[in-house]
Order: structure tokens, then C-alpha cells, then sequence
């Protein structure tokens, strides 16, 4: 709590995020692909944009910011920044390569709606 007794952000979100088994045998896959150095984290971040107000942005980056969220996953380092969290709080990274398409899936709690296609949500 603040000092005015309110629940502070990090209280009200939880701030965690989850890798399914299948999402990290990808990033395992693109990294080695790529020759993506071990060291480089997975940043993940939400932009605007798309038919539903906000979209889901993964890239590889270095290092990371003093204001990221840091996490130690499965063995993999991911990367968010404070915002982006605020939208990610409790969300499962999944992959699927099923017959609807091949693709990283988000399990975002939060999204309220999302577009037919999966890229995008709005909370």
C-alpha cells in the first residue's frame, strides 16, 4: 500500500508471466536459427495498433532497461518493459502449429476482446 492506504499497481496486477513448454521449444528454435547469442533476452511488449487497440511485439534485445521486469523462465530471460506489463500481467506465451496457422499465442486474462485473427487485443 501507498501512503494514502491505496493499493499500489504492482498489488492490483499480479506481475508474472508464463512460458508453455511449446513457446520455449520455439524460442529455442528462432535463437539457434538466427544465431541469437544465449545471453540476449526475449522482450515482450505491447504496442498500439490492429483492429482491437493494442498488439504484441517479440524481439531479442541484449540487455535490458532499469525500468524492465526481468524474468528467468524455463531457462530463457525475458523482458518487459513497466508499461507493457501493466497489459501483460498474467499472461501465458503459447505456441501453436496447428491447422488455423503456425505462431506464438498469447493467454493474455486481461484482454476484454481480441481480433479474429489473434494479433490484437483491447482491455
Amino acid at each position: 500500500m501507498n501512503i494514502e492506504g491505496q493499493l499500489t499497481e504492482a498489488q492490483i496486477y499480479k506481475e508474472e508471466i508464463f512460458l508453455a513448454d511449446r513457446a520455449v521449444d520455439e524460442i529455442k528454435v528462432i535463437r539457434e536459427k538466427n544465431n541469437i547469442p544465449t545471453n540476449h533476452g526475449l522482450r515482450i511488449s505491447v504496442k498500439g495498433g490492429g483492429c482491437s487497440g493494442l498488439t504484441y511485439v517479440l524481439a531479442y534485445d541484449e540487455n535490458s532497461t532499469d525500468s524492465d521486469h526481468v524474468f528467468e523462465l524455463k531457462g530463457q530471460k525475458v523482458f518487459i518493459d513497466q508499461k507493457s506489463m501493466f497489459y501483460l500481467a498474467g499472461t501465458t506465451l503459447d505456441f501453436s502449429d496447428g491447422l488455423n496457422g503456425k505462431g506464438f499465442v498469447f493467454q493474455n486474462p486481461q484482454a476484454t476482446k481480441t481480433c479474429g485473427c489473434g494479433t490484437s487485443f483491447g482491455v
